[in-house]
């Protein structure tokens, strides 16, 4: 039996973003690293808008991903 710490913060979102709209996490994380728009916010206006995603779900994708980029 292996001790696991539960995942925390944005990545804890990622089972239910992917659930629930279908995509992969990879490819959100590409689309908004595609994306000509490099602010926080921004991309995640843009998440919102053009994709339908939940303000919580595309804050922790664009979280996640701009921190993988810092």
């Amino acid at each position: 039996m292996t001790n696991q710490q539960p995942v925390k913060g944005p990545a804890s979102y990622f089972p239910s973003i992917e659930k629930k709209y279908g995509r992969p996490i990879e490819e959100w994380k590409e689309l908004i690293r595609t994306s000509p728009l490099t602010k926080h916010m921004e991309l995640v206006a843009w998440l919102k808008s053009e994709h339908g995603l939940g303000h919580g779900h595309a804050n922790a994708l664009v979280a996640h991903t701009l921190a993988e980029k810092a």
